[in-house]
């Protein structure tokens, strides 16, 4: 063999090795994600004295950095399905792209890992476990095998499962959409202050804490983690577009979110600890969300909790809308004008969280 064809060969197994690495990014981002809430907290608790204006600003990029990591995650899986949409993805693609689905739950995995380690009373540092548990999905990743599978149809009974599925899925929504349209407006109301949300709440609360409605909205709520993920699974395999994938990662986010949420909640505030899970249990009161090392991590984990959930039906919504006869660029339209008021409903809700009044 010659030297030239012997560089080729180096060549090209360096450049596989390099793709195959590129795909871990949203794990790398992930694993970096504490870090930068490690990172704004140091900027934000000086020893003493007013923020400089150089602490500032490494603060509020630390934090946009942890708030926008999901969105690398989101990206990287537009671009592993687009690479690909012609055919049929390898078991290690497979692995690759949906871990980049995972990686777009960071911020309510690390809740839930943070909140899990106490309640199992394991004084092991959740930063560690969290980099030791993305390293390990890393290695089942690139272990993965590189042959392309024959493609497999689904057959007609599978796919009209699937259609089934999704009605129910969308059916269950708009039951849950009453609850989640209280409770955020219930949220936004702190900007008004925590006395006129705890009058709101209070008033919700007679209906949506009945020994009756309450077991039925957490059934209903962890029927949508469990049909969305059997979705999600099944979606994430197939070629689809920019707005299905949003749609997939925005439904991974909401699962890991419900679980988390349900999990401090019920579990750790109302069963263990017996604490009340009003605004105070919320904001992180007395020192707040900002200053607390450890509810930092609560900030990016509330504010894309809304603007997930909200985008999320917005993607809901646009395929229905299809589905009935709109045009593509009306839907489009009205999904893209969602995302914005998703994002606006969002900022005002972490921010009334944070403090801010009105």
């Amino acid at each position: 063999m010659s030297a030239i064809e012997q560089r080729s060969i180096q060549s090209g197994l360096a450049n596989t090795a390099v793709d195959k690495f590129r795909r871990l990014i949203p794990a790398a981002g992930a694993i970096s994600y504490p870090f930068w809430l490690d990172g704004f907290h140091l900027a934000v608790s000086p020893p003493g004295g007013p923020l400089s204006a150089v602490r500032m600003i490494g603060a509020a990029l630390c934090l946009f950095a942890a708030t926008a990591m999901p969105l690398l995650g989101l990206a990287c899986a537009f671009w592993m399905t687009s690479a690909t949409i012609q055919t049929a993805p390898s078991p290690f693609e497979l692995r690759a792209r949906r871990l980049a689905y995972g990686a777009i739950g960071a911020p309510p995995l690390f809740v839930l890992t943070g909140v899990g380690l106490g309640l199992l009373h394991i004084p092991v540092s959740d930063e560690l476990v969290w980099v030791a548990g993305w390293l390990a999905a890393s290695i089942f990743v690139m272990l993965g095998s590189e042959s392309e599978p024959a493609p497999a149809a689904p057959s007609v009974s599978a796919a009209s499962s699937i259609a089934k599925w999704r009605v129910v899925h969308g059916v269950a929504a708009v039951i849950i959409l009453v609850y989640v349209s209280f409770h955020l407006t219930n949220h936004l109301l702190g900007l008004l202050g925590p006395d006129v949300h705890a009058a709101v709440m209070k008033m919700g609360r007679q209906v949506y804490r009945s020994p009756v409605v309450e077991p039925v909205l957490v059934a209903l709520l962890l029927f949508q983690v469990a049909v969305g993920v059997r979705l999600a699974w099944r979606w994430s395999s197939l070629p689809v577009d920019a707005y299905r994938v949003f749609q997939i990662g925005s439904g991974a986010y909401l699962a890991a979110f419900i679980l988390a949420h349900l999990n401090s909640a019920f579990v750790s505030a109302r069963a263990v600890r017996h604490i009340e899970t009003d605004w105070a249990w919320a904001s992180g009161a007395p020192t707040g969300l900002i200053h607390d090392a450890w509810s930092i991590r609560l900030v990016p984990h509330y504010a894309l909790g809304v603007f997930f959930v909200l985008a999320h039906l917005s993607s809901g919504l646009r395929g229905v809308l299809i589905a009935h006869g709109v045009g593509v660029t009306v839907a489009n339209r009205i999904w893209t004008a969602g995302l914005v008021a998703s994002g606006f409903v969002s900022v005002a809700i972490i921010s009334g969280l944070c403090g801010a009044r009105i």
